[in-house]
This record gives structure tokens, C-alpha cells and sequence, in this order.
């Protein structure tokens, strides 16, 4: 007996429609958004039980609680729908979908695999980003008064005092309440840097992964709670997409008319790179294409590169095109488990 299960989150309530092989609605319930009534609810419904929920930031914990006690579960992504639209539609179409077999791709989730790697990188993105935010708003403060300061000047707590005289006395407390947040800020960044990569360094494929060039100790230790297993990815092609590296084409009235005979033609135009993607993965591997361009010294990837552009291809494409060698390096050496050879 199949039981396919539509379960719509939210903080306080859960909504839960229940449907059989053929369609039909067994039950609908609201369930508190508890661990322990969740699992109270699962384990009192009859047969093979098939759970589906969108992705949100309960889905690494609904998934820990309750995959031992379905015999399928998936997490999807948000569907926009017409018409009508409530909980418990939202529970149904969730059902339906499941049972029909048109969820569409389910979202990885692996929560206790890399789990405290995972929270600190999280912790450290946060903290990054932080940081920039308050160093756009010094510096804006500076230039709302057209005053222009060399990068870094600001950053610092002695140069930054030594420009306070050059504002109105009514904006100096804001830059010195500015500037502590700012060391603060520094000082919990390198403590979080510090303590990912002691975490890292714990997992043998950090070692392996860190001599690639471009991919640093700080990158290494994003990227591993984020793919978990490369073996997720059968192909480079499939890991491309999953960084955004994707190549999407467009082709409209593919087959004309040749001799009496239909042909396909050559009609279909790029539109860029796929956005359904992981932008923090996007990001890492921008970011080390970046770094073997311009700041190491002679490599493959940088050879790569100088051909592309000589060849006429435009800087910013054989970038992105450098990060895809990257990324397939990345999933060949960690499916691997051997150290990075510039001659292979």
C-alpha cells in the first residue's frame, strides 16, 4: 500500500495532504512544527510512506528526523503556480507531483556528513560579507564629503584617525562607531578562518584538493560541505551545471527545407549560462580563475588562457572558460583521490 505525502513548512505549522496509488485524498492534517510530532505522525500512518517538501531552511533538519521513517523522501524546489493558492493546495500539488513522478530534480541533502565544516564556512560567509558592508559604509562616508582615500587607508585603525580631522565634527562618532565594528568584525573573521581550516585539515581529501592551483585552504573548505561526494556528479557536464558554468542555448524553426529533404540547421544561439546553480560554487571557482590569471606565476590554467585570447577570444570569457577547467579538475582529482599533475 503506497502513501504519498505532500508536506507544506512553515514556522509555526505544517500542513500535510495524504494521497493513494490512484489519486485519491486519504487525509489532510495541520501538524505543529515540532520534531516530535512530525515523527508521532509518520509512524501512525499505514503502508509505504513517499514524503515530499520544498526546500527552506528547515529541509536539512526535517531530512535528518524523518528519511529513516519513509521509504522515499525528496526536497524540491518552489513551484509558482496559477489560481487559487493555500496550504493545503500547496500540501496536494506537492503529493501529486510526487506521485505522478513530476517533482523534478531533488535537492541534495547529506546533513551529517561535513556538518561543522558546513556551519563554519556558513559562519564565515556571513562574517565576509559583514566585513565588506561595513568598509562600503566608511568609505561612503568619506565620499559624501568628497574626500578620497587610498584603498586600505580606512581599514586601519591609525590611518583611520588620522583622517577624522577632515570630517565635520558631527560625522566623527559615527566613523569611530564605524571603525570598532570594523576590527571587531576583522578580528571574528580570522578567528572563523582559522578555526574552518583546523576543521578542514581534519578530512584527508582537503590535502589533496588544496594542491590545485588557485584553490586555497579558505576555498577548499567551502567547497567540500557543499558537494559532500563528487560522486554525485556522473559527468563534468553535470557538475558544470551545478556551479553555473552550464552552457544554455536557444533554437527556434530548427529544420529547414534542402533538396526535397528536411535537415536540421545551424540556428541555435547562446543565451548565456545556466542560473539555476550554487552561487557560492560560482563564486569559488570565478574567484580561483582569477587568481592563476593574474597572481600566480606560470601554470597550465594560465597557458589555457593566454591561447584563448589569443585566439581572440574575449578576457572575460576565457575566464569563465578557465573555471570550468577548473571545477572538472576538481571532480576528477577528488573522485580520484590523487594529487593535482600539471602534466596530466
Amino acid at each position: 500500500m503506497e502513501r504519498y505525502i505532500g508536506m507544506d513548512v512553515h514556522k509555526a505549522s505544517c500542513s500535510l495532504c495524504v494521497l493513494d496509488a490512484t489519486g485519491r485524498v486519504v487525509r489532510q492534517d495541520v501538524v505543529e512544527t515540532n520534531g516530535q510530532a512530525l515523527v508521532g505522525y509518520l509512524q501512525h500512518q499505514p503502508g509505504q510512506l513517499h514524503l515530499c517538501f520544498e526546500e527552506s531552511e528547515w529541509a536539512a533538519w526535517l531530512w535528518e528526523i524523518l528519511s529513516p521513517l519513509v521509504a522515499e523522501l525528496v526536497v524540491t524546489l518552489g513551484e509558482k503556480r496559477r489560481g487559487s493558492k493555500s496550504d493545503t493546495l500547496d500540501a496536494h500539488a506537492l503529493a501529486e507531483r510526487l506521485r505522478t513522478g513530476q517533482v523534478g530534480p531533488s535537492i541534495f541533502k547529506a546533513p551529517n556528513r561535513f556538518a561543522r565544516l558546513r556551519e563554519l564556512a556558513c559562519v564565515y560567509g556571513l562574517l565576509t560579507r559583514d566585513v565588506v558592508r561595513t568598509k562600503n559604509r566608511l568609505r561612503s562616508r568619506f565620499r559624501r564629503r568628497g574626500i578620497e582615500c587610498k584603498r586600505g587607508e580606512l581599514y586601519r585603525p591609525e590611518p583611520r584617525r588620522k583622517r577624522l580631522g577632515l570630517l565635520p565634527a558631527a560625522m566623527r562618532p559615527v566613523i569611530e562607531l564605524l571603525g570598532e565594528e570594523l576590527d571587531h568584525l576583522e578580528e571574528l573573521k580570522a578567528r572563523a578562518e582559522q578555526a574552518l581550516v583546523a576543521e578542514s585539515h581534519r578530512h584527508k581529501i582537503s590535502g589533496v584538493l588544496e594542491t590545485i592551483p588557485g584553490l586555497g585552504q579558505v576555498r577548499v573548505a567551502q567547497i567540500v560541505p557543499i558537494v559532500v561526494t563528487p560522486h554525485r556528479f556522473r559527468t563534468k557536464r553535470q557538475f558544470w551545471s551545478y556551479c553555473g558554468f552550464g552552457v544554455v542555448t536557444h533554437s527556434s524553426a530548427d529544420w529547414i527545407r534542402v533538396d526535397g529533404q528536411w535537415v536540421k540547421g545551424q540556428l541555435a544561439k547562446t543565451r548565456g549560462l545556466n542560473r539555476n546553480r550554487n552561487q557560492i560554487l560560482k563564486t569559488i571557482f570565478k574567484g580561483a580563475a582569477t587568481t592563476v590569471i593574474s597572481s600566480m606565476g606560470p601554470n597550465a590554467f594560465r597557458d589555457a588562457y593566454d591561447r584563448l585570447c589569443e585566439q581572440g577570444t574575449k578576457p572575460n570569457l576565457a575566464k569563465v572558460t578557465v573555471a570550468r577547467k577548473l571545477a572538472a579538475t576538481t571532480l576528477a582529482i577528488w573522485k580520484s583521490e590523487e594529487v593535482y599533475d600539471p602534466k596530466r
